[in-house]
C-alpha cells in the first residue's frame, strides 16, 4: 500500500479533504487535484489542522472540470482515483447548464484519463440528490436502487448530480475498457470543519444556532464527513464494491427541529439561540411571496426524506457515527472558526 499513488480530485473541498486526511493515515501516496495551484498552501493547512501527517506523501496537480490539460499527468501511475470535484450549490451560476457541463464533462475527463492511465477503480463522490430528487417518497426509505426524476420538481445541483452520475455509469459500461467504478452518494453531510472555508452543507447550522425564529417543516439524513472518507476508502479497495452504488447515511432521517433539539442539548448555553419552534407550511408559503430562499425550500416541505445506508454496512463492514455526534462536531467546530457566532 505504501507504494500505491491514489488520485483525489477536489482538494479544496469538504468531503476530499477528510478523504485525503484518511488516505494518508492508511499509507497510501496521495495526489490530488486542485483547479488553481495557488491555494495549495491554505489546502495543507487545513489538512494539518486535520491531523494528517503530511510529509512527502502528497502531491499536487492542477486540473480543471472544464478543460482536457492536467488529467492525463493527474491520473498516471495511480491505481485507484477518488473523483470529488464537483460544482457546489455555493457557486454562483447563471444558469442549469453552468451547473450540468462541470458535473458530467469533468466526470467524463477523469474517467477518460483513468482509464488511459491504467486506474484499476474510480470512485465517485455522488449525492442523495442522485436518488432522492425530483419524486415522492416511494413509502419506505431510499436505497440505492432509486434515481432521482429528472422530470420532476428538481433543483439545478440535484440534476447535475444525477446527470454526471448516470453518465460516469454510461461510460464504464461502453467504454470502460474494464475499469471498475463504484459511487458513493452521502445524505447531508455534517461532522468537523478543518478551516473558515467550509461546505454549504454545514451552513444549515448557522442560522439556528444564532438565532433563526423557527425551523421549517423539512427533514433530512445526515452522516459525518469522517465516515464519508472511510466508506470512500472502503469502496476504493474492497473487492465487493465494483459496480456497486453505496447511500452515506447514519440513522433515522431528522426534521430541522429535531436537529434544533440536538443542539440544544449537546452545546448548552452556546444554543441559547437556538429555536425549537416549528414553522408552519402555511407560514413559508406566505414567506416564499417575497423572501427567494423561502420560496427554494417550498418543494421539500413535509418530504419524507429517509434513506438506508444498510448495504455499506452489509457489503463493506461500514460502521458511522450517530448522526447527533456528526451535528455537534460540525457546530462545535464552526463556531472556534468563528462561522458561527454565539
Amino acid at each position: 500500500m505504501a507504494d500505491e499513488t491514489i488520485l483525489i480530485t477536489g482538494a479544496t473541498g469538504f468531503i476530499a479533504q477528510h478523504t485525503i486526511i484518511a488516505a494518508l493515515a492508511a499509507g497510501f501516496r496521495v495526489r490530488t487535484a486542485i483547479r488553481s495551484l495557488d491555494r495549495a498552501d491554505e489546502v495543507r493547512a487545513y489538512l494539518a489542522h486535520g491531523g494528517a501527517e503530511l510529509g512527502d506523501r502528497l502531491s499536487f496537480v492542477e486540473t480543471d472540470l472544464l478543460k482536457d490539460e492536467g488529467w492525463p499527468e493527474a491520473t498516471q501511475g495511480c491505481t485507484y482515483a477518488i473523483h470529488s470535484a464537483s460544482s457546489t450549490p455555493s457557486g454562483q451560476y447563471a444558469s442549469e447548464e453552468d451547473w450540468i457541463r462541470p458535473a458530467v464533462d469533468g466526470n467524463l475527463r477523469l474517467l477518460r484519463a483513468a482509464r488511459d492511465a491504467g486506474v484499476k477503480r474510480v470512485v465517485l463522490t455522488s449525492a442523495f440528490g442522485a436518488i432522492g430528487a425530483g419524486k415522492a417518497n416511494p413509502g419506505r426509505p431510499f436505497t440505492e436502487e432509486d434515481w432521482s426524476d429528472l422530470d420532476g420538481n428538481i433543483a439545478p445541483y440535484q440534476k447535475s448530480k444525477t446527470l454526471a452520475e448516470r453518465a460516469a455509469w454510461d461510460f464504464i459500461a461502453q467504454r470502460g475498457g474494464g475499469m471498475e467504478l463504484a459511487t458513493i452518494n452521502p445524505t447531508a453531510v455534517m461532522g468537523p470543519a478543518l478551516g473558515p472555508d467550509t461546505s454549504h452543507s454545514l451552513m444549515m447550522l448557522k442560522g439556528m444556532i444564532e438565532g433563526q425564529p423557527g425551523q421549517p417543516r423539512i427533514q433530512s439524513c445526515f452522516v459525518d464527513v469522517r465516515d464519508v472518507a472511510d466508506l470512500q476508502l472502503r469502496a476504493m479497495t474492497d473487492p465487493a464494491a465494483a459496480g456497486e452504488r453505496f447511500l452515506a447515511t447514519s440513522g433515522d432521517a431528522l426534521w430541522l427541529v429535531d436537529v434544533a433539539r440536538i443542539l440544544r442539548e449537546r452545546l448548552g448555553d452556546q444554543a441559547r439561540k437556538v429555536s425549537t419552534k416549528e414553522v408552519s407550511d402555511a407560514d413559508m408559503k406566505a414567506a416564499a411571496e417575497t423572501d427567494p430562499k423561502a420560496r427554494a425550500l417550498l418543494p421539500l416541505l413535509g418530504i419524507d426524506l429517509s434513506a438506508s445506508g444498510d448495504k455499506a454496512r452489509r457489503l463493506l463492514g461500514w460502521h458511522p457515527r450517530p448522526p447527533a455526534d456528526a451535528i455537534e462536531a460540525a457546530a462545535r467546530s464552526m463556531i472556534a472558526f468563528g462561522i458561527i457566532k454565539v
